[in-house]
């Protein structure tokens, strides 16, 4: 059987990867290490298709150690024992390189037994993962270890690997294909950054050009046919779901509605209604707060509706919600005050509740002074000076009042309730 197309593309020098400019251009630290040949232990972070295993194997060739690979969804324990048994042997007396593809799926046990042969150097750890590494390798791992991230492929950099793919694909498949214009810009921009992706569209659209046409081309409606919903690289549970959402909240912070519309569509178009909805209630009490109080239950009311119409229809009442939050006034002076209060109860810096603020409602509460000297504010015209803290930081304040209207207005209130004279306990 002959391999993919994408593997027969695949890279043998530096110069022939595309994308990862951040990583290999001339003078970038990844680079100079490759050419240096002096290789310390790597973890390779990005998603699938972006060069990953490439540059692994680049750099075993030009390191001219023996190269081991092993991929953390089928290796055992005893796998990795025999990587470590050939270093006794005279294949092994440079050392060897171990590339380690989906090392996530490791357990602690399968990652810890390499550490000896990591520290003393006798194994060289190349890892990959499309997990962050900081949530799924353990630290004895990492600390050891340098991190370099790979990012989805740039689409017009993904457009050299297609068109490189489709002269191939007449070489391979001995066909004169023709490519119809917008076929190669079209593939690039809708595979999400994934290299892999595009030219395993490439070869289908090959494959379909030849056998079903005299005059074999590659169309721009099979080109949607083939790479439809592919651009939208989404994982419910990886780092894509989490930077996605606060890309999406962080929009709405910064007053920002054509971005934050964007980041509802991705999510949306992934089919997730339950994480915006669920950022959308958040976002209105944390970044809108008292400067607009009725936001938290607009949305509320748009997030129902949403739920109960399901989608597609459900894009209306959210997208209605992210408009409102983003050109409403904005105000975390809520969220601060929360969090300064929890900041002294972590660290136990209150104290016991004022006597006079006690339950007074049974009998023999007086006697021990509980509820003695409390004022009713109701009975002095809504407020009454007196002391609601415990004592040792009666004086501490959580709540500033911020600066928009609603706020504001709220602040002037209070100056002048205050400014009544107190009474007498009644």
């Amino acid at each position: 059987m002959s391999s993919p197309l994408a593997d027969r593309l695949r890279p043998q020098t530096l110069e022939e990867v595309v994308g990862q400019r951040h990583l290999l251009a001339p003078g970038k630290v990844l680079r100079r290490i490759v050419e240096g040949g002096e290789i310390p232990n790597l973890i390779f972070y990005g998603p699938s298709g972006v060069g990953k295993t490439t540059v692994a194997r680049i750099i075993a060739q030009r390191a001219g150690k023996r190269l081991h690979k092993l991929n953390g969804t089928t290796a055992s324990t005893a796998d990795i024992k025999s990587v470590v048994e050939e270093l006794d042997t005279f294949a092994g007396r440079e050392g060897v390189i171990l590339y380690l593809d989906e090392i996530q799926y490791l357990n602690k046990k399968q990652q810890q037994s390499l550490l000896e042969f990591i520290e003393n150097g006798s194994i060289t750890l190349i890892a990959s993962t499309t997990e962050n590494p900081y949530f799924y390798i353990y630290n004895a791992i990492l600390s050891r270890c340098t991190v370099f991230e790979f990012r989805p492929v740039e689409p017009q950099e993904v457009q050299r690997a297609v068109d490189r793919g489709f002269a191939l694909a007449r070489e391979v498949y001995n066909t004169p294909l023709k490519v119809e214009e917008g076929v190669s810009e079209y593939i690039a921009r809708s595979c999400g950054g994934d290299v892999r992706k595009a030219l395993n569209a490439v070869e289908m659209l090959t494959l379909a050009a030849i056998t079903s046409q005299e005059d074999p081309t590659a169309t721009l409606e099979q080109a949607r046919e083939v790479s439809q919903r592919s651009s939208n690289r989404y994982d419910r549970d990886g780092d894509v779901h989490y930077n996605i959402l606060s890309a999406f909240q962080k929009s709405i912070r910064g007053s920002d509605e054509n971005a934050a519309l964007h980041y509802l569509a991705r999510l949306l178009e992934a089919g997730d209604l339950l994480s915006p909805c669920r950022r959308l209630l958040v976002t209105a009490s944390e970044d809108i707060g008292l400067a607009y109080p009725m936001a938290a239950v607009i949305v509320k009311n748009c997030v129902d509706s949403a739920l109960q119409l399901g989608l597609p229809e459900a894009r209306i009442p959210l997208a209605q919600a992210v408009i409102l939050l983003c050109t409403a006034p904005k105000s975390n002076s809520g969220i601060v005050a929360i969090d300064a209060a929890l900041e002294d109860v972590r660290r136990g810096n209150y104290g016991d509740v004022p006597d006079h603020l006690k339950d007074g409602h049974y009998s023999g509460a007086q006697k021990m002074g509980h509820a003695i000297g409390y004022r009713y504010p109701h009975s002095f015209g809504g407020y009454v000076e007196q002391q609601y803290l415990p004592d040792p930081i009666r004086d501490h304040v959580y709540y500033h009042f911020g600066q928009n209207k609603t706020e504001q207005a709220a602040a002037a209130y209070r100056a002048k309730i205050k400014e009544k004279k107190d009474g007498t306990t009644q």
